[in-house]
């Protein structure tokens, strides 16, 4: 039976060595004092272990190098992966856009029968230990030294780090350093599914207000990159929540975009024109700053007035078709301006990593080490919210650690 080593105790790390487990002799390593701490926070806490869709569609969800995941996805989908997960004893459930979760909304929950099932398949878990390096010899890797000096060898190494996102998790772009130190090639690594920065005061006046159902489109010049429907945050330095996470992907920190909110977008400007018009009609004794609180959260609606240009004490009944229309436009286009996108460190996903021509994707082996694997985000992968990325990850720690032996 051979010796195999992974680093890195994430969802790619636990499943390289759950699927390794049967053919080989598996020593789990990480530098936490317990596994899986990144998945502890996926969901918010709950666990979002991957999403009910039909696998096929997961290719429309994945930003970078999807051709690259084609035999890891379809070698373990997601329904396997659920049928795993209930196989340990945790129901599951699916809620909005197919996001699905552990029925307890604990995310301790997932990750304690994971751990479980380790112990059960005779994984050797050294936590608490963090490796220094990966030494090559003659064309393989020989050993691993930790930063306590402890040397581990081994017949086989998977490198399951992570990226470089949420360092109080453990993710601090190791596993990219060790590649760079071994010859492979790598991405720069920068940030996904991560908040904005927006240049306008009145969006940081906004901050704790939550839109949903509405309409994000951004511009890069005059070309549209961006537009989708879901539930945005604005924040002390802009704009945050699931539709901006995903929107980030298509940003550059080198200039500027022009953005817009259609804060009704399941209506035209003319049907919105004439739904105004009844409100005003309704409250025709009132002012301008009085009339639209039924139309709209009350933290918004002085940005629009001041966007539309209407002074708040207008009486309604005195409000002109044109200055009506104007209002109309800014509901349909609310504007702002994204500088950046915040620190990686914010992120919750990292772009960039292993380049995915170093790597076989069937079975995640290293094309310049024989015995070298990598899998989980520290390869150059990246998708959209709702649990893709979490299927990645134990897709390709599947598709690894079932074909060591």
């Amino acid at each position: 039976m051979k010796k195999l080593v992974v680093i890195g105790a994430g969802p790619a790390g636990i499943m390289t060595s759950i699927a390794a487990s049967k053919e080989n002799s598996v020593i789990l390593i990480d530098k936490n004092e317990k596994i899986g701490k990144k998945l502890f926070i996926t969901g918010k806490g709950r666990c979002n272990i991957t999403n009910n869709k039909d696998i096929s569609e997961f290719f429309n969800h994945i930003n970078t190098n999807k051709d690259f995941l084609y035999s890891a996805l379809y070698g373990f989908t997601n329904k396997d992966l659920m049928d795993f997960i209930v196989g340990l004893g945790v129901p599951l459930k699916v809620e909005r856009g197919g996001r699905v979760f552990p029925e307890s909304d604990k995310s301790s929950d997932i990750i304690s029968a994971l751990n479980r099932e380790l112990i059960k398949r005779g994984v050797t878990m050294k936590l608490n230990s963090e490796v220094l390096k990966i030494v090559p010899n003659s064309g393989l890797i020989s050993h691993v030294v930790l930063t306590n000096g402890e040397i581990i060898k081994g017949d086989d190494f998977v490198i399951c780090t992570g990226g470089a996102s949420y360092k109080s998790t453990g993710s601090t772009g190791d596993g990219v350093n060790f590649a760079r130190s071994l010859g492979i090639k790598t991405t720069e690594l920068t940030s996904a599914l991560v908040p904005l920065n927006v240049k306008e005061d009145y969006i940081k006046c906004l901050q704790g207000l939550s839109l949903k159902n509405v309409l994000l489109y951004i511009y890069d010049c005059k070309k549209k990159i961006f537009d989708d429907t879901g539930e945005m945050l604005f924040t002390h330095f802009g704009i945050s929540g699931p539709l901006v996470l995903a929107s980030s992907s298509k940003i550059k920190s080198d200039h500027n975009y022009n953005a817009f909110i259609d804060l009704k977008p399941y209506i035209d400007e003319n049907e919105l024109d004439r739904r105004i018009q009844r409100e005003f009609l309704e409250f025709k004794n009132k002012i301008y700053k009085n009339s639209l609180e039924y139309l709209f959260p009350h933290k918004i609606i002085p940005v629009l007035m001041t966007l539309s240009e209407i002074d708040e004490n207008t009486p309604v009944n005195s409000i002109t078709k044109l200055q009506r229309r104007k209002l109309v436009g800014v509901i349909k286009r609310f504007p702002f301006t994204i500088t950046s996108k915040r620190d990686l460190d914010e992120a919750i996903v990292t772009k960039g990593g292993i380049c995915v021509n170093e790597i076989n994707p069937s079975n995640m082996q290293s094309k310049k080490y024989q015995n070298l694997y990598f899998a989980g985000e520290v390869i150059d992968v990246d998708a959209y919210t709702g649990g893709y990325n979490v299927q990645i990850a134990f897709s390709t720690g599947y598709a690894c650690g079932s074909k060591i032996k």
